[in-house]
């Protein structure tokens, strides 16, 4: 996410106390992405030992990604009203702890109700890092922390499905797959040790409103359409689906009428009328959901389609991230000179991967080898990775100043919140598709992801052609 410079105030930290800050939240952020990415490799081999069926690998990811996208917002304003340290310890506290219970859990409920915990608080830490650093970082050191951000990010976005796959092939004194959380037991409390010693003290600001119905509002609209959507689509859409997706469709509807009648509104109603920042808001809906969504069923298909352990899956899926990363690292460069192409760019390689893996398993079905896709794979990371690195920027580029810090939390929270969709409604379509082989499954599912991505096309057309100047990733 870029984050205005102009943002911080003079240092007032040394430089050595600013580098330790910047690895304290550098950790943060690497156990939210760790966490949100390792039930990709892992969800298989969980469901089996816990006996969850097709609707817990449906919902291990979503429900982190739903109540990170659902608080996040609000992570950030109950930060600026009770201190951003405060709330940097009750995050890592929370999280530390829903961790253990997920690695503990004996019953797919429980284990789906710490992974919902576990993206509540992880909302609640995340937003305060950044603030933290803005506030008490030197505009050269700020630059500096946010210029290896993305690369760090995108190591620990590797580290999750590679993590989780090895693991559960040590199979640890006999724990299999709890590993993959308990470890955050130990990170953790490393995390909250550093942070009581390093964070600066902070009052926040009690005159700071948060606002109350229109996060129940949100909170609200997003479960009933993700539930609505995930069960629709995993069962001929029942008439209990449909409904939850028009009483979604009503809250969300009181939502954004909230946001203009609210004082303090959580999204600034100039932002609900800007064109270009709506459109971009469309289409990082779209393809973060249909990508997350792709990565989940690819692991799928290599597990249970090719039988590849899950150390072979997680390798399996490594030419994706590498691209993701390669493409995120050279828009860096790009994004000011070519805008919003680049994301047609990315679009159109991301349709080019996807199609590449369609003629592969509508020719082979499951008579592949993980070196087969491999190429495919690749190219479909480097698609991903030049929209992750370019949608939200571009969508921001033509907004107020005053309306950056709202505008950059609504486009996180809708990077959460689609992660959770797609994962749930893809894997549903491929779960849904599996009678007629697993082949067919991973057609129909390639099929969904190239729909989805062609037709955002034309909303990219409408968004702002460059992104905002004074920038840095």
């Amino acid at each position: 996410m870029a984050i205005p410079l102009t943002a911080g105030p003079p240092a007032t930290a040394s430089t050595r106390l600013m580098w330790a800050i910047l690895g304290l939240v550098l950790l943060a952020d690497a156990l939210d992405m760790i966490d949100a990415t390792v039930t990709n490799i892992a969800a298989p081999t969980i469901a089996a030992e816990l006996h969850g069926g097709e609707d817990l690998i449906k919902w291990l990811g979503s429900a982190y990604m739903l109540a990170m996208g659902v608080l996040l917002v609000v992570g950030g304003r109950l930060g600026d009203k009770y201190g951003q340290r405060r709330l940097f310890l009750i995050g890592m506290t929370g999280f530390t702890i829903a961790s253990t219970v997920a690695g503990l859990s004996p019953d797919p409920a429980l284990l789906v109700i710490a992974r919902g915990a576990q993206g509540a608080f992880g909302a609640l830490l995340i937003p305060q890092g950044m603030a933290i650093m803005t506030r008490t970082f030197s505009r050269d050191m700020l630059a500096k922390a946010f210029g290896i951000f993305g690369p760090l990010l995108g190591v620990a976005s590797v580290g999750g499905p590679i993590l989780a796959g090895f693991v559960i092939d040590a199979d640890i004194a006999g724990l299999s797959w709890r590993p993959i959380f308990l470890v955050n037991l130990v990170l953790g409390v490393l995390g909250l040790a550093l942070a009581v010693r390093l964070l600066p003290h902070d009052e926040g600001d009690a005159s700071i409103r948060v606002d109350g119905v229109g996060s129940g509002l949100l909170a609200a609209a997003m479960f009933g359409l993700l539930f609505g959507l995930v069960e629709g689509s995993g069962s001929g859409w029942p008439a209990g689906a449909v409904l939850s997706v028009v009483v979604g469709l009503v809250f969300l509807t009181a939502f954004a009428r909230r946001q203009i009648t609210a004082a303090d509104p959580l999204l600034k109603p100039s932002l609900l009328r800007n064109r270009g920042f709506g459109s971009g808001l469309l289409v990082g809906l779209i393809v973060f959901a249909a990508t997350t969504g792709l990565v989940y069923v690819l692991s799928l298909f290599m597990q249970q389609g090719l039988h590849a352990s899950a150390r072979d899956a997680s390798l399996g899926l490594l030419p994706m991230t590498v691209g993701i990363i390669v493409a995120a690292g050279a828009c860096m460069a790009l994004i000011k000179r070519m805008g919003r192409t680049l994301i047609l760019i990315g679009l159109a390689v991301i349709l080019a991967g996807c199609g590449w893996l369609l003629v592969l398993v509508m020719a082979s079905g499951t008579d592949l080898s993980l070196w087969d896709l491999a190429p495919a794979v690749f190219l479909t990371g480097l698609g991903m990775g030049t929209c992750y690195g370019t949608i939200f920027d571009v969508a921001i580029g033509d907004i107020h100043p005053d309306e950056a810090g709202s505008a950059s939390g609504s486009l996180s929270a809708i990077q959460q919140l689609a992660a959770g969709a797609g994962s749930a409604a893809v894997t549903s379509i491929f779960f849904r598709s599996t009678g007629s082989g697993l082949g067919h499954a991973m057609t129909t599912s390639l099929i969904v992801v190239v729909v989805l991505t062609a037709v955002t096309v034309p909303a990219v057309m409408l968004m702002p052609r460059r992104a905002p100047q004074g920038l840095q990733h």
